[in-house]
C-alpha cells in the first residue's frame, strides 16, 4: 500500500502519462470529429507534456512541492492548443495546492486534482460539459471520496480512473456533435491516459516510451550527456523544400546521400510534392545551396545547438531556472501599440505586415503553436500594448497564458480566422485608447463570416455522412456544410451556408494547391450567389492545409 506521493513519485507520473500520449497519439487525433489534417488533440497533449517531461525527469530534488512547480511552468510555457493549455492549467492548479508540501498523502493530492479542476474552469470563458473538463471533474471528485475512506493512493487514483472513463463515456451524452460523429471526447480521452500513467507509477512502473521522437522537446534530457566541445555538427537545421517539376536533382535518395556527406541525424521525407529537411551540420549555407537545386524554400530554422547546450547547462542550483539567453530579450517600447498575428503562408504573412502587424507567429491549423512561441514575439515587439490575433479558436487559450508570463500589456483579441484578423486589424484606431480598440476591433471581427475549403486526411463518419480520404470540405463557422469531389456543387453550398447573397464584401484566400481554374470557379459561384454589387477580392495567401479561407462582410 502506497500512503505518500514524493517528488521522485511525481517525475515518474509526468514521464508516464507522456508516454501514454505518445503510444495513443494518433488514436487521439482520430477522434477529432472533423478529419482536417491539422493540429490535433493527441499532438497538442503530446507536444504539451513533452515540453516538461525530460527536463523534470532530470531534476534532483525529491520534494514534490519543487517538482510539481517546475512542471507547472514548463507545461505552460509548452503548452498547444486548448487541450494543451487545459492539460497545462490541470497541473499548475495541483502544483499551486501543493507549493507547501515536501510530499503528499492521498487526502492532499485528491484535494490537489480538485484545484487542477478549480483552475482549469476559472481559466475557461464558457466551459462545456462533455469534455476534458467534464472528465476530469468526475475524476476529482472519485478521487476525494475515496481519500475520506482510505489512505491508500493507488485506491484513490483507481477509483479516479474508474470515474473519469465513465464520464468519458457519457460525454456524446452532453455534447450533440460528438454524438454526431459517433465519437467520445478526444480531451477527455488524453486525461484518461494521464491517470492511467499516474497509476501505474504509484504501482511502481516507469513506462520507457517506445522509439525516440523527433518532437519538439524531446532532446531536452539529451543535453547533460555531452560536453559542449563534443558535439561534432554544431547546427540544426531544417528547412522544406516546394519541389520545382524542372529541377535537375529531384531522387530524395541523392539528397539525403549528400546531407550525410555534410553531417548527421539525417531526416528526409519526401511526399512527391515537398520534401521535409533535418540535419545536423557544421555547413547549414552548403546544405540549403543544395536544396535550392530541387526547388524553393520555405520554413527555414537553423539552430546553434553548441550555444543551446552552453545555455542548458548554466542552471541556478537553488532555482534550476534557465540562464537567461535571446528568447528571454524584452524589446523595450517605442510606441504605444504593437500586434503579433498567429498565420502560414507567405501571402496571408505579407497582407498582415501591410495592416502595420510587428511579428508573426507561424502557425495555424497545420501545427498550434506553444506559448512560448507566442510569448517569444511579443516579447520582441517594442510596444507597451501588445495586441495578439490567434486566427484560430484553438490558439486563444496559449495566448491568453503568454499574458501571465511577460511584464508586456497583452490583449488577446478572439480572432477565430485569418479573414476575422485582417477585419480587427482594418478596425483599429492609432488615436483610440486600449479598451476602444479592443471592443471595436472584437466586433469588426464578430462581423466577419469565415468558410473554409480544405479536404479529409482519413475516412470518417459525421450525422450520417460518409466523409472518405482525400474528399474535400466546407466548413462555416466550425460547421461542416458540404463533402465530396464535386467542387461546383460544393463551392454553392458554401457560398449559400456562408450567406453571401447579403454581403458586400468578399476577401478569397488562395492556399497552397489551389490553382488558376479552380480560383475561376469559386470566384465565379461566388459572384454568381453575391450579385453584381459585392466587391471580392483574391489573395494568392499561400497557406497549408486550406486551399481556401474565405471572409464574408
Amino acid at each position: 500500500m502506497k500512503k505518500i506521493i514524493t517528488g521522485v513519485d511525481f517525475k515518474i507520473m509526468l514521464n508516464n502519462a507522456t508516454v501514454l500520449i505518445a503510444r495513443h497519439k494518433q488514436a487521439l487525433n482520430e477522434l477529432n470529429v472533423f478529419p482536417v489534417p491539422d493540429g490535433d488533440t493527441g499532438t497538442n497533449m503530446y507536444l504539451t507534456l513533452n515540453y516538461a517531461a525530460p527536463e523534470v525527469s532530470a531534476m534532483e530534488t525529491k520534494h514534490l512541492n519543487r517538482v510539481a512547480e517546475k512542471a507547472a511552468s514548463l507545461l505552460l510555457r509548452g503548452a498547444h492548443g486548448n487541450s494543451g493549455v487545459i492539460t497545462c492549467l490541470l497541473f499548475s492548479g495541483m502544483a499551486k495546492h501543493m507549493k507547501d508540501m515536501e510530499n503528499a498523502n492521498a487526502a492532499a493530492f485528491a484535494a490537489a486534482m480538485k484545484a487542477g479542476v478549480d483552475r482549469a474552469y476559472s481559466a475557461v470563458n464558457k466551459p462545456a460539459e462533455g469534455t476534458i473538463l467534464t472528465v476530469a471533474r468526475k475524476a476529482a471528485d472519485a478521487a476525494r471520496k475515496t481519500a475520506l475512506e482510505t489512505d491508500d493512493i493507488e485506491a484513490v487514483l483507481q477509483h479516479a480512473l474508474d470515474a473519469a472513463k465513465a464520464a468519458l463515456a457519457k460525454t456524446p451524452e452532453q455534447n450533440p456533435v460528438l454524438a454526431k460523429a459517433g465519437v467520445v471526447d478526444a480531451g477527455g480521452m488524453g486525461w484518461c491516459r494521464i491517470l492511467e500513467g499516474f497509476l501505474e507509477a504509484v504501482r511502481g512502473n516507469e513506462l520507457k516510451p517506445e522509439e525516440p521522437t523527433g518532437d519538439h522537446g524531446a532532446d531536452r534530457n539529451l543535453f547533460a550527456e555531452y560536453e559542449t566541445e563534443n558535439i561534432e555538427f554544431g547546427y540544426c537545421t531544417e528547412f522544406i523544400i516546394k519541389i520545382e517539376e524542372d529541377a535537375p536533382n529531384k531522387s530524395a535518395a541523392k539528397l539525403q546521400a549528400f546531407l550525410e556527406s555534410q553531417g548527421d541525424c539525417v531526416v528526409v521525407v519526401d511526399d512527391g510534392e515537398v520534401i521535409k529537411i533535418h540535419v545536423h551540420t557544421n555547413n547549414p549555407g552548403l546544405v540549403l545551396q543544395e536544396g535550392l537545386t530541387y526547388g524553393s524554400l520555405t520554413s527555414i530554422k537553423i539552430d546553434n545547438m553548441r550555444e543551446q547546450h552552453h545555455s542548458k547547462l548554466h542552471i541556478d542550483e537553488d532555482t534550476e531556472e534557465p540562464a537567461p539567453d535571446a528568447d528571454s530579450f524584452v524589446a523595450p517600447p517605442e510606441r504605444k501599440y504593437g500586434f503579433v498575428a498567429v498565420a502560414a503562408g507567405q501571402g496571408v504573412l505579407s497582407v498582415f505586415a501591410d495592416l502595420g502587424v510587428d511579428n508573426t507567429v507561424e502557425g495555424g491549423q497545420t501545427m498550434n503553436p506553444s506559448t512560448e512561441d507566442i510569448l517569444r514575439s511579443v516579447n520582441k515587439t517594442p510596444a507597451e500594448v501588445v495586441f495578439v490575433l490567434p486566427n484560430n479558436k484553438n490558439i486563444i487559450l496559449s495566448a491568453e497564458q503568454a499574458a501571465h508570463l511577460t511584464e508586456k500589456q497583452i490583449v488577446v483579441l478572439p480572432t477565430k480566422s485569418i479573414p476575422e484578423g485582417v477585419a480587427a486589424m482594418l478596425a483599429f484606431d492609432p488615436d483610440a485608447d486600449v479598451e476602444e480598440n479592443r471592443e471595436n476591433m472584437t466586433q469588426a471581427a464578430a462581423n466577419v463570416r469565415s468558410g473554409l475549403v480544405t479536404y479529409a486526411a482519413r475516412d470518417s463518419q459525421f450525422d450520417d455522412v460518409a466523409i472518405r480520404e482525400g474528399d474535400y470540405l466546407a466548413l462555416v463557422g466550425g460547421k461542416l456544410v458540404g463533402t465530396g469531389n464535386d467542387l461546383s456543387s460544393l463551392f454553392e453550398k458554401l457560398a449559400n451556408a456562408l450567406g453571401v447573397a447579403d454581403a458586400s464584401f468578399i476577401t478569397v484566400f488562395a492556399g497552397e494547391g489551389a490553382d488558376e481554374e479552380t480560383n475561376d470557379l469559386l470566384m465565379n459561384t461566388l459572384q454568381k450567389v453575391a450579385g453584381p454589387r459585392a466587391e471580392i477580392t483574391l489573395v494568392e495567401g499561400g497557406q497549408p492545409v486550406y486551399y481556401y479561407m474565405i471572409g464574408v462582410e
